[in-house]
């Protein structure tokens, strides 16, 4: 991931926390060294063979493999550390060389997806593993470590420690997934195929900038049609049919909560799109696991001449679509 780029996940990321806190666990985070001395640590990756290694801080982002330390110089009390891989990838995190009281109220916990502003990604209804299987709590594990895989290319480590000289040391690794579901995208342009083979499941592309949206291909059970419809116009249509897309524009991470924009439910070729004005736009593939399922699509990011505009007191002013 570019510096830019990882400097708009951690933007976003500051944007949200700045509203309500990043979720309950977090919620006094320090940040003073600045946002790019995070960055700057993780580009030394790119020219050494051997694991990489570096300290961990309170809030941090990891996008690359390698060891990362945290040793506490004082109480700290919410801190969180966010890793994302490639679509294509999931991430495997292991804890090791662990000294903390879980006694006097320390915690390291694991985290299958992201927490943020008290939201989920992936949601309830769209990740496979119900919520209490998605922590990892290293106080309630058995033996001298604890490890995690994430299902999509997101996961997260959140820990508090009283103690100063309290330390864990967290190693990342990226897997190949081979049928990638529920991703976050690190870029603001780029395309995608999700695929969903004969499974009931549903998967989100998340994209955490205003972007349009092409839907380039869409192989689904049951044709019906070939138009988009807008879901302000069809409130009851594919939701029925078991199998289908919507498009989804938010300024959180929970798709459960976001804005529906629009659905389809039937098979076509060639374009159409969608500009989504929104901190959060998605593309969500619904299967009933009765068929091989697919849809391509390119996105790109909105100039800010074509950020839509809303009226002052609109009820959708938290982002708008067209």
């Amino acid at each position: 991931m570019s510096v830019s780029l990882r400097a708009h996940v951690l933007l976003f990321l500051f944007s949200l926390s700045s509203r309500t806190g990043l979720s309950r666990y977090i919620e006094d985070i320090e940040t003073s060294d600045g946002l790019f001395s995070l960055l700057s640590l993780d580009q030394k990756r790119e020219s050494e063979d051997f694991i990489f290694r570096r300290p961990l801080r309170c809030l941090d982002m990891l996008a690359t493999d390698g060891q990362f330390t945290f040793v506490a110089s004082q109480p700290e009390l919410a801190c969180a550390t966010f890793i994302i891989a490639e679509p294509s990838e999931v991430i495997s995190l292991e804890l090791s060389d662990v000294s903390i009281d879980c006694s006097a109220g320390d915690f390291i916990k694991m985290f299958d997806g992201w927490v943020l502003k008290g939201e989920k990604f992936p949601s309830r209804q769209d990740h496979p593993l119900p919520m209490h299987q998605r922590y990892i709590d290293y106080c309630s594990s058995t033996g001298a470590g604890a490890s995690s895989r994430s299902s999509q290319n997101v996961a997260m480590v959140f820990f508090r420690l009283h103690n100063p000289e309290s330390s864990f040391t967290l190693t990342v690794k990226k897997l190949h997934n081979p049928f990638p579901c529920n991703i976050m995208s690190q870029s603001p342009e780029g395309s995608f195929t999700m695929v969903m083979p004969h499974q009931r499941r549903n998967c989100s592309f998340s994209i955490i900038y205003p972007v349009e949206i092409r839907l380039a291909e869409l192989s689904l059970g049951q044709a019906k049609s070939n138009e988009l419809s807008p879901q302000r116009q069809v409130w009851t249509g594919c939701s029925g049919s078991g199998d289908y897309v919507e498009l989804l524009g938010g300024n959180g991470v929970d798709t459960s909560k976001m804005f529906p924009v629009a659905d389809l439910c039937f098979s076509r070729n060639g374009l159409a799109q969608m500009k989504i004005g929104c901190d959060n736009s998605v593309v969500r593939l619904v299967s009933s696991g009765n068929y091989i399922n697919h849809v391509s699509f390119q996105y790109r990011l909105l100039e800010q001449h074509e950020l839509p505009k809303t009226p002052e007191n609109s009820l959708n002013n938290f982002c708008s679509v067209e």
